[in-house]
């Protein structure tokens, strides 16, 4: 597993738990750093789920009206927290990280999807992300 899907993946349990226990962002980042620094081994994924929380904090108005522009039929109320937080960090990827093609974020989206919520998570998530990719 690359250190970027790693860090993906850290940066998806970093939202995800910020949402469910009603944290700002900025509070469970803050968190999160004092855990990676007792933690060395794990440095390599932490810079870049660093960038991606403190982005997806940084455009969170901006990210959250595209997803529900994009997600028909759904509010972000009623969405599944995580695949809310996996979406988020999809589209902050794809509208504000140009070194990471479309592509790759919406597949590595989707593959997190696949691993860790249900069975029609994958499909919802790919959805959404291609049809901001597309729009954008």
């Amino acid at each position: 597993m690359s250190s970027r899907t790693k860090a993906r993946k850290r940066a998806v349990d970093i939202l995800y738990s910020a949402d469910l226990r009603e944290r700002a962002l900025a509070d469970a980042l803050v968190e999160e750093s004092q855990r990676a620094a007792q933690q060395p081994a794990r440095e390599g994924s932490w810079v870049y789920a660093r960038e991606i929380v403190s982005g997806v904090d940084a455009h969170l108005a901006e990210l959250d009206a595209a997803i529900t522009a994009h997600a028909h039929g759904w509010t972000l109320e009623r969405m599944p927290v995580l695949d809310r937080a996996i979406i988020r960090v999809g589209a902050w990827e794809i509208l504000h990280n140009d070194e990471v093609p479309d592509g790759v974020a919406i597949s590595e989206a989707v593959q997190l999807a696949a691993e860790l919520s249900t069975d029609d998570s994958g499909g919802f998530v790919n959805g959404v992300l291609s049809a901001i990719a597309r729009d954008r």
